[in-house]
């Protein structure tokens, strides 16, 4: 009798160690859910924290570049100061032209045998150099082909000195026609952009011109005496557009090359701060320069 009593005794003790091990199963995984599901929350919760305040510098950043990239405001009336020296870019494919040298102190009368060597920076405005009793004529080589100008050195003798001095010392040799603007048929040209100069200005001559086609016209900003070397055509008939102001010195006029002139308008893309580029570069290969 006491072995079955010892063997009763030592089963119930297995079986009480079986209930033990399984309950402390049942624990540990009931305790593995509850950190389970807790770090899933803690992870919830960090994503949507970080969601919050990343969409707000996300919209940060997305209003303050919209702003910088505000394109300026070139707003002004286009229409009437279009042949202007306006500092708007101007969308034209750069041409690679030797640079000219620059002069310091008084400007000399350039060699008038063509032999002069290409300068496009002056310090002073040159001085008489042409005789104003003579007759000037200017031939525009370009890649459309050639135009012939009048010069008129009785009505604008000092305006005529200025583009004939310029001319002599190639200054426009090379440079493009970077703006063709059919709004007013003109086109305009003396530099490789619509911001070039010489280096100083000259005095206007004159005021009240009417603009007609084939005029040969200095441009110049909205202030008086401000032109320097940029210039414009006039094409046709949409320029009497500016007679209200009438401040653009006429200084010459077509005599051979009209057709060339309205073929260049013809070329324009027509959009742009001045109205409109040329679909291909336009270059002035040379101004010949001619007196009698």
């Amino acid at each position: 009798m006491g072995t079955e009593k010892r063997e009763r005794q030592k089963l119930n003790r297995q079986q009480r160690l079986t209930e033990l091990a399984a309950q402390q199963r049942r624990s540990t995984t009931k305790k593995r859910s509850l950190q389970g599901a807790g770090l899933v929350a803690l992870v919830l919760l960090v994503v949507l924290i970080f969601n919050k305040t990343g969409g707000d510098n996300t919209a940060d950043v997305a209003s303050t570049d919209t702003v910088l990239d505000t394109p300026l405001d070139t707003t002004s009336d286009t229409a009437v100061d279009a042949p202007i020296d306006s500092t708007a870019p101007v969308a034209t494919t750069p041409v690679v032209t030797a640079p000219g040298a620059s002069l310091t102190g008084d400007t000399k009368c350039p060699a008038v045998d063509g032999s002069q060597a290409r300068v496009t920076k002056f310090e002073k405005a040159p001085p008489m150099c042409i005789d104003a009793a003579k007759k000037y004529t200017a031939t525009f080589d370009t890649t459309e082909g050639s135009i012939v100008v009048a010069l008129d050195t009785v009505k604008t003798p000092q305006t005529v000195n200025n583009f004939v001095t310029l001319a002599r010392y190639k200054y426009y040799d090379g440079t493009v026609v970077f703006r063709t603007d059919t709004s007013i048929d003109i086109i305009q040209g003396g530099g490789l952009t619509n911001s070039d100069d010489p280096g100083y200005s000259i005095a206007d001559e004159g005021s009240g011109y009417k603009y007609v086609e084939g005029d040969l016209t200095m441009a110049r900003t909205g202030a008086p005496n401000s032109a320097g070397g940029q210039w414009f055509f006039v094409a046709g008939p949409k320029a009497s557009a500016l007679d209200g102001q009438g401040t653009y010195v006429n200084f010459a006029k077509v005599t051979s090359g009209l057709d060339v002139v309205k073929n260049i308008l013809a070329l324009s893309s027509g959009s742009g701060a001045l109205g409109g580029v040329p679909s291909r570069n336009v270059v002035i290969n040379s101004v010949t320069i001619t007196e009698s």
